[in-house]
């Protein structure tokens, strides 16, 4: 591992030489020749003359990486760990632990066990911290650590953890993990069905029709599909479940590129399950790729009413290519449209501003497109939906806490507060809410936003400047209104931040499956889209 000193000085030169063999495709085959022939000069003369030992492999892994982040988020390079992590998420099936995890400094940090599997067998709660991994501390390993907990089926893993500030141990044993595309589906009332749709992996279209054919033998007349929170993956299978409901032969998205080979029309190939059942489907600003997919076509076929806030936006297509030595590049390959002809991509990564970030899509700018009954639809922003609810949108304050674990870390304060719930749904109470802003305070949550890291930089500034002890009673002042000010939209929005600390509770106690179930009941999405499914003529009247 180089000291970081070397990394400040290294890497901008190695990835600035890198970056030349990007934008050369552009031009003739002598020039891509000639800067890849200057690159490998450069790194054999540095890794030869550098005045330490550095680690070749690690050096090139973060140029490359330098490199494609300047092109797009999405135009990744995976070393050989890295593909098999690409190829869990794409089949859905890997051995290990059976949970989501995170890495915050020297700790795996458990965010949600999966019921039945090895990290819940094994007694591990969301919150707990691993600190060591059979005879590895993490303190010492830099590396990615999600590693450590892999294996062949049956292994045995010893671990240390932190839980409420005590040190534990416990034995995992690896065993095959399924990741569930459909990971719940069930009947909200006699008449309509509900199907949540987690991700687009080889085994999504299965699912979707399984569930599907089981709600309606059950009675199910009218279909909810939930894609909230659905970040994408297979566009073959976003096409495939379109074509559940739509006629074989229909245009589902067409993919366009400089690159003709790329430029693709995705047609339904089989014949449907259902072309009459009424459709709802729920998005939101997680909902993104291949869920944009389903839901712009669905729209645009005039076959589904689309509900909630607007999605992600994400019209950018990829593609893995296999290379040398077990590596992989996943490269931005096209553009995608949906039938009626509109990119709903929203950032533009090749127009950014002075800071180096891409630009939104100005809404002004938006071109009107027309569904196949008539109806107008808009480019450019991601999904509008149909109906669109102000309530499904989060305030700043709210995405603060989600993003800096402000509501996790207090559930698990919660749920070791309150060990015996169980399956009870509490009533959270302002008594509760109170409780919750000590937390934060008491454990000096930092919010982050904006403003608050704009005011630190300035104090850090300064210290470099030597003029802090000058303004560093004014700085305090604007802290102490600033903090007072994060206080009150606490208060503002507590209505909603009690809703996303309900749901996290939930979670603990009774998983996943127990907050979808309640969901079926209190979760005012699903509530408008039944509604609108019941109502006939009010459902006929938006698809016209």
């Amino acid at each position: 591992m180089l000291p970081q000193f070397k990394k400040r000085y290294l890497i901008p030169v190695l990835a600035s030489g890198i970056f030349f063999i990007g934008t050369s495709f552009k031009d003739d085959f002598f020039e891509i020749a000639k800067q890849i022939e200057i690159f490998t000069t450069l790194f054999k003369t540095v890794n030869q003359n550098y005045v330490d030992e550095v680690n070749p492999s690690e050096l090139m892994d973060k140029a490359i990486k330098s490199m494609l982040a300047d092109l797009d988020p999405y135009t990744n390079y995976f070393n050989e760990q890295d593909v098999v992590k690409f190829k869990i998420n794409n089949t859905g099936e890997y051995t290990g632990i059976g949970a989501m995890i995170t890495r915050k400094d020297d700790r795996v940090i458990i965010k949600e066990p999966y019921k039945n599997y090895p990290a819940d067998k094994a007694g591990l709660k969301a919150g707990d911290a691993i600190i060591q991994i059979g005879d590895v501390l993490l303190a010492d390993f830099k590396e990615d650590a999600s590693q450590l907990l892999k294996g062949a089926k049956n292994t045995k893993i010893e671990i240390k953890y932190i839980r409420q500030g005590k040190t534990l141990t416990t034995q995992l044993i690896l065993d095959e993990v399924e990741i569930k595309a459909v990971p719940f589906f069930g009947k909200i009332d006699d008449k309509t069905g509900y199907i949540v749709l987690s991700t687009f992996n080889r085994k999504t279209t299965t699912e979707t029709k399984d569930a599907l054919e089981k709600l309606k033998a059950d009675g199910a007349e009218r279909i909810i599909l939930d894609l909230r929170g659905n970040g994408g993956g297979l566009l073959n299978e976003a096409v495939n479940v379109c074509n559940l409901f739509v006629p074989k032969g229909e245009i589902i998205v067409t993919t366009k590129s400089k690159n003709e080979k790329y430029n693709v029309t995705y047609k339904t190939t089989r014949e449907p399950n259902d072309l009459e059942i009424p459709l709802a489907i729920l998005v939101d600003g997680k909902s993104a790729s291949a869920s944009e997919i389903v839901a712009g076509a669905l729209q645009d076929l005039d076959r589904a009413v689309i509900v909630g806030s607007r999605s992600f936006g994400k019209g950018l297509v990829q593609r893995p290519i296999d290379m040398t030595y077990g590596t992989q590049v996943k490269v931005t390959i096209s553009r995608y449209f949906t039938p009626s002809g509109r990119c709903i991509q929203a950032l533009d990564y090749w127009h950014k501003d002075k800071d180096g970030k891409a630009t939104r899509t100005d809404a002004s700018k938006y071109t009107a497109f027309k569904t196949k009954k008539g109806r107008t639809v808009y480019d450019g922003g991601g999904i509008q939906p149909d109906i669109e609810l102000a309530e499904t949108k989060l305030s700043t304050i709210a995405e603060v806490l989600q993003k800096n674990d402000g509501v996790f870390n207090y559930v698990t304060y919660y749920y070791f507060k309150n060990p015996t719930l169980g399956d009870k749904i509490p009533t959270l109470t302002d008594a509760d809410f109170n409780d919750f802003k000590s937390f934060l305070k008491r454990e000096k949550f930092s919010f982050d936003t904006e403003t608050e890291l704009a005011l630190k930089n300035t104090l850090e500034k300064a210290k470099k400047e030597k003029i802090d002890e000058s303004i560093i009673t004014e700085y305090n002042q604007l802290l102490a209104a600033l903090q007072k000010s994060e206080e009150s939209l606490l208060d503002k929005n507590q209505k909603e931040i009690k809703k996303l600390m309900l749901d996290e509770i939930i979670k603990r106690y009774q998983y996943k499956e127990g907050l979808y179930q309640f969901y079926t009941k209190n979760n005012f999405e699903i509530g408008k889209a039944k509604e609108i499914l019941a109502n006939t003529s009010e459902y006929t009247k938006i698809l016209q």
